[in-house]
């Protein structure tokens, strides 16, 4: 997977999502502080519902 880090997540080193591009139907996400640790995975019909009730 090739991970990014969200464009919402602080310049500082805190605040630090990331999320993989490429895996069709799904939104893996994961703390960029700790890319070995757990990743959570989000369908691509519930992740875009998620981010629009952050954004409101």
């Amino acid at each position: 997977m090739r991970w990014r880090k969200s464009s919402y997540s602080s310049a500082n080193g805190g605040e630090c999502v990331e999320v993989a591009d490429g895996v069709p139907g799904l939104v893996p996400v994961r703390d960029s502080k700790d890319p070995s640790g757990a990743v959570v995975v989000f369908p691509m019909a519930a992740w875009v519902p998620f981010i629009a009730a952050l954004k409101g």
